[in-house]
């Protein structure tokens, strides 16, 4: 641990993130490393217990939710999602990836909620962002870091419904969309909101106390500043404690709509590592859930087409799978994601190991930070 302590370190004392909170859990041995401060201006240290924005690590708590309405017999996998989205009963898609956005057929066949789970809904985005299609879709499917000025879900499935997919349903792996239709789902099969069904099915059973879409007054001195780096290396500000994530959004967001802490999401990590079983022997997701979750089902030809998201690896139900030890931290059955506000949360099932990072500095694109890798060069496996 001193060794990743002098790593992080590094990149305070060099600028690259103002502090950062670093985990590693094996089995009930759990350290904790922190480093610098919750902001630029040094006005308190890192904590265990601050708070971050996590973004896109939201998808895999996001994907168990909706397995458990498949365990609860609201949905199943092979279900089309039009009965719950009706919006997205007959979408088009473009007749070639490169096509204009109004050449279009029809989709080959429904949306299924597996569909939703692997990401292969038809929407997202592919390696190639100049496409039409991918350039209708940004419209739409905006920086999910930034969620206020985002519609109400109606809004939001409303539009997402006249912009063409870029691939027919199953076809393809495509980044994003997916994971904020899986909150939408949600939302719509429980009939409740998406907020108040993770607070009860998994927030509250795990002790996750400080996992929401808002930051109340009371824990806001815990809550770290946000940053977006310049190219020249400097932090430009992006979000204070008392900036938007002081009340929820209209959009709940499925993919990167949570603030939570290492230790919270470290419970749900466990939850996967245990089979499902939460810390009370109560079990909240079946052992087949949870090894679809991290199971890859992507071929490999899915896999080979987005090399800017997928480094040697596939995609389970809310994360990434490694398959090929393509880099030393890359264990095959690894599993978890990256988050675009600089987050990282992984499991690996083979040795027990829970490795979670946390820093307040946006990724300028989707390729893994210096300070990411350096983590996982040290904790990863």
């Amino acid at each position: 641990m001193s060794t990743l302590h002098d790593t992080l370190r590094r990149h305070v004392d060099d600028g690259t993130v103002p502090g950062a909170v670093a985990l590693v859990a094996r089995g009930d041995d759990v350290e904790v490393v922190t480093v610098g401060s919750v902001d630029t201006d040094g006005t308190a240290p890192m904590a265990r217990d601050s708070l971050f924005r996590i973004a896109s690590i939201t998808k895999p708590i996001t994907a168990a939710a909706v397995l458990m309405l498949v365990e609860d017999g609201l949905l199943g996998l092979g279900s089309p999602v039009e009965e719950w989205l009706p919006e997205l009963a007959k979408p088009q898609v473009v007749r070639t990836p490169d096509a204009p956005v109004d050449d279009v057929v029809p989709a080959a066949r429904p949306i299924t909620v597996e569909d939703l789970l692997s990401s292969r809904t038809g929407w997202g985005f592919p390696a190639d962002f100049s496409l039409p299609a991918v350039q209708s879709l940004f419209t739409v499917q905006k920086d999910g870091r930034n969620l206020q000025d985002w519609p109400d879900h109606d809004t939001w499935l409303r539009l997402l419904a006249q912009v063409p997919m870029l691939h027919h349903p199953g076809e393809a792996w495509l980044y994003g969309t997916s994971s904020d239709l899986q909150g939408i789902l949600i939302a719509r099969a429980s009939g409740r909101t998406f907020p108040g069904f993770l607070a009860e099915r998994i927030f509250e059973p795990l002790g996750m106390r400080d996992t929401a879409f808002e930051v109340p007054s009371s824990k806001r001195h815990r809550f770290t500043s946000s940053y977006s780096p310049a190219a020249d290396g400097t932090l430009h500000l992006a979000d204070t404690p008392d900036g938007v994530w002081s009340s929820v959004p209209r959009f709940h967001s499925g993919g990167g709509g949570l603030a939570s802490t290492a230790d919270d999401w470290l419970a749900f990590a466990r939850l996967l590592l245990n089979a499902g079983t939460g810390p009370d022997g109560h079990r909240l997701l079946s052992p087949t859930s949870v090894s679809r979750m991290t199971t890859n089902h992507l071929t490999a030809e899915q896999r080979d087409a987005v090399p800017l998201f997928l480094e040697g690896q596939g995609w389970g139900y809310g994360g990434q799978v490694d398959v090929t030890p393509s880099d030393p931290w890359n264990v095959p059955g690894r599993y978890g994601w990256v988050g675009g506000t600089g987050t990282t949360a992984h499991i690996t099932p083979t040795t027990g190991t829970v490795a979670i990072l946390l820093t307040q500095v946006a990724m300028a694109n989707p390729t893994p930070t210096r300070v990411m890798r350096d983590f996982w060069a040290v904790a990863g496996r």
